[in-house]
């Protein structure tokens, strides 16, 4: 876990600098933060044609139960708009109830992270989608025939069509797996946090500011860092002492390394993006953090070995509220759907 030099040159000058007004050292401080995060922009560039029925295809599949076995399931049961693209539950559940071994992480802001998955088991936000269509915990169909057979059923040929039309067979789940990446890699959540990157240095508040100092300088940002405050690497989950000590949590789970085999990625997991983080409750791969302010004193024991203060874990928190956007209007309503029959029903 390192910060790079330039970040700690930063730090040093608008921490250090007595003789700095307030004025200069938040402008330092916005300076440094943008070095180590990164801005999601107000403006993005129009899609092509292509491209934009693209996305509204993988919008459609992304809330369409109708495509799992039982039409119970779709992508939006885990990543609800009401709770920022999460189900706020300890163990997400799809086709037939069955429950996951974790909750689920918000797919928001998935274009500026590099780990899709809490183990990183998953080689892109396309694996993702392609496996779930086929998997018995997410759409229950137990071939890809019977998942192509639901698309069908529930009209989406046409859809296929446009979005892809260099392709002599449009309808295949590698192509409904590349519109849902193009969909969610279109979620976007903008905050006050970008306006003070760009030097509007009054868009968070007085206590957001200390809070980010406080984030950078204890050493939370080593982990936290690029433009989704996150999700670009793996880490240990405990670093200084077993995680299960803190969180009380029953039959530990070794994380990766039940993927890779490897004794040097037990009990390692992905670094959630920060995004949006006050409104995803609860926290941690098995919820065993119920709030925000407990997730922070856990995090600053475990992975740095400080007994941060409540006035760190105040400010932090502040510093945490800055992170949180505005939902894109193309998540946060449902779409059309066609009349088709309902697609979950047995396949013939």
């Amino acid at each position: 876990m390192k910060v790079s030099s330039v970040i700690f040159s930063s730090v040093l000058i608008f921490c250090f600098n007595a003789k700095a007004s307030s004025s200069s050292t938040d402008k330092e401080l916005s300076k440094t933060a943008k070095a180590l995060f990164g801005i999601i922009p107000a403006k993005k560039a129009a899609p092509d044609k292509i491209s934009g029925e693209q996305i509204e295809l993988g919008r459609k599949i992304f809330f369409d139960y109708r495509l799992s076995k039982d039409g119970s399931t779709s992508c939006v049961r885990c990543h609800q708009p009401q709770y920022y693209s999460t189900d706020r539950l300890a163990q997400s559940a799809g086709f037939n109830n069955n429950k996951g071994a974790r909750n689920a992480q918000s797919i928001l802001n998935l274009k500026y992270q590099e780990i899709v998955h809490w183990r990183n088991d998953r080689t892109s936000i396309e694996d993702q989608a392609l496996r779930s269509f086929t998997t018995p915990l997410s759409f229950g169909n137990s071939s890809t025939a019977e998942a192509l057979k639901r698309f069908e059923l529930a009209g989406y040929l046409p859809l296929f069509k446009k979005a892809f039309p260099n392709s002599e067979n449009p309808l295949t789940l590698e192509n409904a797996a590349v519109a849902l990446g193009s969909y969610q890699r279109s979620l976007t959540t903008r905050a006050p946090f970008d306006q003070f990157l760009e030097g509007d240095i009054k868009a968070i508040s007085t206590q957001a500011r200390k809070g980010l100092k406080e984030f950078i300088t204890v050493g939370c940002a080593s982990c936290h860092n690029g433009t989704a405050v996150g999700g670009r690497s793996m880490q240990k989950f405990g670093v200084y002492q077993d995680y299960w000590n803190l969180t009380k949590s029953k039959d530990p789970d070794k994380g990766r390394q039940d993927v890779s085999k490897k004794d040097e990625d037990l009990y390692v997991f992905k670094v959630p993006s920060l995004r949006n983080i006050t409104e995803s409750a609860p926290y941690f791969h098995d919820a065993s953090a119920k709030d925000l302010e407990t997730a922070i004193r856990w995090m600053g024991k475990l992975q740095l070995n400080k007994d941060l203060t409540d006035d760190q874990v105040s400010s932090i928190k502040a510093f945490l509220e800055s992170l949180k956007g505005e939902l894109p209007k193309n998540f946060r309503e449902a779409p059309t759907l066609s009349s088709e029959p309902h697609a979950g029903q047995e396949v013939p």
